[in-house]
């Protein structure tokens, strides 16, 4: 692997770990203030694309790093909806 390619993964890796410290916290507390459903469907939309297009250039770190990216980013959906649902 080249710089670039570290580089890639590197971001990567980044991007996808960003939004675990706020599914751990909501899965913790079981409850879910505040969350931008824009932001996470527009979020969602991104990833979805970046996979695409990871998906055509036949790039498994763009591929892998934005899948997991938008697991998580289901994840906050699923127990943001969850918990919401039973504090109410």
């Amino acid at each position: 692997m080249n710089i670039e390619s570290y580089v890639g993964v590197a971001a990567g890796i980044c991007t996808s770990v960003s939004l675990l410290p706020q599914l751990i916290k909501i899965i913790r507390e079981k409850k879910a203030d505040n969350i931008s459903w824009v932001m996470l469907f527009i979020l969602i939309g991104g990833l979805g694309l970046w996979v695409w297009y990871g998906i055509i250039k036949n790039d498994l770190p763009i591929i892998i790093t934005n899948s997991f990216s938008l697991l998580v980013n289901f994840l906050i959906i699923y127990f943001t909806y969850r918990y919401k649902s039973s504090n109410n």
